[in-house]
């Protein structure tokens, strides 16, 4: 179940923390007004202690025990059900491009703009190196207690990436005994099983707490022409190989080339992950009121993508052609090629293309390891004055190896065609030899490494009527770094994938923040954020945050956040090496014989922060004459200017060729529409809006000797907008799925030892965006239950996707016809667990 905060004479919920490490610890439902004293707590989106849950900004708590009822393996696969989400954050199901990395996306305005926390300390940033985001496989499921989503902008409290909300983890601490879990799952059609086992062990001291844990998880694939509904590929890339467009046939007669290889048979649906996790948590007093804190996190990740053989595409000099150098290596074309149309470019080139299958399929690996480590201590300046202070201090360090197997060296075919090209032209199956000429291993590696150090202080400043003045200030330094190295043959430009350069750099930042919580009446109460960050980039970014809560009755309190935000360039952003990227373009001049041509993707050490406004308004009701019912309803509005991006080069070219001199020279390009320099460089240029409500009904009750819980979380998308192009209600495999309407239901139903529960989740119609068409809705239905046999063990059974939904067809989807990061490719799922405890 999903549980939200609500007033808090109604919502019932105790939490104590300490304000260092984020400890949470959920009472008894109901407990709070028998609650003689309920200890001050810091909430996720504030660093001011208080004593209740409820603040001016949503909150949406997800707890361990619906982690497991809906069968979640990964953070990643449980946010990204969440209806506040949107786009398309990569996850298991991203077989191209993700490098096993799994992101969340809140609202849809890109996983760099939502910041993932730790026990409310940064995480940081995981991948294969110079990463701009955190990859939650670092983080495992077992050790999770409870997630906190924040939804509104919290810059001023958090520093940068905080644009569309918080993410924050918390870990399971204050553990005494021995727990093991095993937990299983795979799909009906005998595929795509998953295994996790973990172990988490906790014992008291005096006046302390040590907990320790250890995961493990492995997912196995899913091909996705296992899959009927899969429609099978049709790339122009063929395996007998195309010549200036043409193939021979079985008569060695030269004709157009045929369509319809099916790649989809190399690809996944489901990506292959094993993950190894070590996690510990302490809290020691020390006497004189001063506790020592301190948690540890070890990852190791080694994950698996797959793909089509490679696409190799290869420009050949003709012999005694225009423009090709005496003496430099050249096929012939004869007259059977000539008859049939082939012939030399203006530069003396001829298009050779060929699906390099007799050299097997792409296959990447990743092998990657991410630390972390954070420790802290807290005191009390004065048990009178109610002032406390903490000093923490958080390194994180992220390693990884990547590699892709049977990659293609452009430069070593281009040699073996010019010294066979009979060979090579016939179509027929490449000899060993061949093959070893123009096969490798690609290999890169790349690294992130966090330091912070943070001190603050808290407490009350003094009394008004209507209660005390709550503060908190503090000060932080932080040194983020990252690093990329491509393979050399990649560096060289040899490669048949883009050519691109290493990536190398690193900044600094130091904080100042403060906030304040005034309660204006008994009713009233204000909160208030400043926060100043000066970054050894760009130089200072000022932020500052306004909150109101009134309780306008005992059951209704209304709710309203303004705030500012900014994103800092990361690492990559400011220091990435140059890059090509294959984007599929118009040529205006007609010179491109392809339509992917070869972009040069540029960074910009002068980069500026993005910045952003951010609005919410809402209430919270809680009718005291139905017992266990809570509703929330929030407007939101996002808005951010100055974004990260890079310009439409299609506009770019058509600009040029209508006779702008400025967009020629802003991408590069050469007289009479030479593209050999195309480029498009990052600038801060780009644009989000984005609004909608959020709805949420939560009710328990007993009846029929049962205890029922229900729950309704609907959003509705009043508004997307990006780079000045409307993306309300579509979809497409590019910029992913904004509905119009999300929609999560669930409802309960436990008595002593059993409950079961019964999950929808509605994805409403959209548009395809490239085609204008409509894209049907998709409901799908989950089902679990769980059994305590005795004190010590329970079981767990559920299936996923029970009626085996079909995922819905995108024109330009991301893969196997349809957006994987969207809908479910890989059908219906059973899953079970067994839980012990002693």
């Amino acid at each position: 179940m999903i549980k939200r905060t609500k007033v808090a004479s109604a919502i019932n919920l105790a939490i104590v923390t300490s304000i260092t490490t984020g400890v949470f610890v959920t009472s008894s439902a109901f407990a709070a007004e028998e609650t003689a004293k309920v200890e001050r707590i810091e909430v996720t989106g504030s660093r001011i202690q208080r004593q209740d849950m409820e603040t001016a900004s949503p909150v949406t708590v997800i707890d361990a025990a619906a982690i497991k009822a809906e069968g979640f393996t990964s953070v990643d696969q449980m946010l990204q059900v969440q209806t506040s989400m949107a786009g398309a954050a990569v996850g298991s199901s991203t077989n191209n491009g993700a490098d096993g990395v799994a992101q969340v996306d809140l609202r849809g305005m890109g996983s760099q703009r939502t910041l993932v926390l730790l026990n409310g300390r940064r995480m940081v940033n995981s991948g294969s190196g110079a990463d701009s985001s955190v990859d939650l496989n670092s983080i495992p499921v077992a050790m999770i207690a409870r997630v906190e989503i924040l939804k509104d902008g919290a810059s001023a409290v958090y520093g940068s990436d905080a644009i569309a909300g918080v993410v924050n983890i918390i870990t399971k601490k204050d553990f005494e005994g021995f727990q093991f879990d095993f937990n299983g799952s795979g799909t009906d059609k005998g595929d795509g099983e998953s295994g996790d086992v973990s172990a988490l062990y906790g014992f008291n001291t005096d006046g302390g707490n040590y907990t320790f844990g250890a995961a493990y998880s492995d997912r196995r694939g899913v091909i996705q022409s296992d899959r009927d509904w899969t429609e099978p590929g049709a790339s122009s890339f063929i395996p007998e190989g195309t010549l200036g467009g043409k193939v021979q046939d079985a008569n060695g007669n030269w004709v157009d080339r045929p369509y319809g290889y099916d790649f989809t048979q190399d690809s996944y649906y489901q990506t292959p992950s094993e993950r190894r996790s070590l996690f510990a948590n302490m809290t020691q007093e020390l006497g004189n009121d001063v506790v020592l804190t301190a948690d540890a996190i070890y990852t190791n990740r080694r994950s698996n993508q797959q793909m089509a053989a490679q696409p190799a595409d290869i420009m050949l000099n003709v012999c005694g052609a225009a423009g090709v150098p005496a003496g430099a290596p050249c096929v012939t074309l004869d007259s059977d090629m000539l008859a049939a149309g082939i012939k030399a470019d203006e530069k003396g080139l001829v298009n050779y293309r060929r699906r390099t299958n007799d050299v097997g399929p792409r296959i990447y690996t990743q092998d990657t390891d991410t630390w972390r480590l954070s420790g802290g201590l807290a005191g009390t300046l004065d048990v009178h004055t109610g002032m406390n202070w903490d000093v923490t201090y958080t390194y994180g360090k992220n390693q990884a190896k990547t590699a892709v197997e049977n990659s293609i060296n452009a430069s070593d075919m281009a040699t073996s065609i010019y010294a066979n090209p009979d060979a090579w032209f016939s179509g027929d199956p490449l000899t060993q030899q061949m093959k070893n000429d123009i096969g490798y291993t690609e290999e890169a590696k790349g690294g992130n490494e966090q330091q912070t150090l943070s001190a603050g202080l808290n407490g009350e400043l003094f009394d008004l009527s209507a209660g005390a003045v709550g503060f908190a200030i503090g000060a932080e330094y932080r040194r983020e770094s990252g690093f990329y190295t491509p393979d050399d043959v990649v560096i060289a430009g040899e490669s048949t994938s883009a050519q691109q350069d290493p990536t190398n750099g690193n900044y600094n930042v130091i904080s100042i923040f403060q906030e304040v919580s005034v309660p204006f009446t008994e009713k009233l109460t204000g909160e208030f954020a400043l926060r100043l960050d000066d970054y050894s980039t760009f130089g200072k970014a000022t932020t500052w945050k306004i909150g109101l809560t009134y309780a306008a009755t005992d059951d209704l309190m209304v709710r309203t956040v303004a705030a500012t935000g900014f994103r800092a360039p990361s690492v990559s952003e400011l220091y990435g090496g140059n890059s090509g990227s294959y984007d599929y373009l118009d040529d205006p001049w007609g010179n491109a014989q392809d339509p992917q041509i070869l972009v040069n993707r540029t960074s910009d050490p002068d980069l500026q922060p993005e910045e952003s406004e951010s609005y919410t308004a809402g209430l919270v009701y809680s009718p005291s004459y139905v017992d266990g019912m809570s509703v929330t309803l929030d407007y939101w509005r996002f808005k951010v200017d100055n974004a990260i991006a890079r310009m439409d080069t299609q506009a770019g070219l058509d600009a040029c060729y209508a006779g702008d001199a400025t967009a020629c020279e802003t991408f590069n390009i050469g007289p009479n529409g030479d593209l050999d320099n195309l480029t498009n460089a990052l600038t801060n240029v780009g644009t989000q809006d984005t609004s909608g409500i959020d709805f949420n009904l939560a009710y328990s009750f007993e009846g029929l000797g049962l205890d029922w819980k229900i729950n309704n979380d609907t959003t509705y998308l009043i508004n997307f907008e990006q780079d000045g192009e409307d993306y309300t209600g579509t979809i497409d495999g590019n910029f992913g799925a904004y509905a119009r309407v999300r929609n999560n239901f669930s409802i309960s139903a436990g008595q002593d030892d059993w409950s079961v529960m019964y999950f929808n989740r509605y994805i409403g119609e959209m548009t395809d965006l490239a085609l204008g068409t409509d894209v049907d809705s998709i409901l799908y239905h989950n089902i679990s239950g769980t059994y305590h046999i005795n004190d010590m063990t329970s079981v767990s059974l559920g299936v996923k996707n029970f009626t085996d939904e079909k995922p819905v067809t995108v024109s330009n989807g991301s893969d196997g016809g349809t957006v994987p990061e969207v809908y479910d490719t890989i059908g219906r799922t059973i899953y079970g667990g067994v839980t012990v405890k002693f």
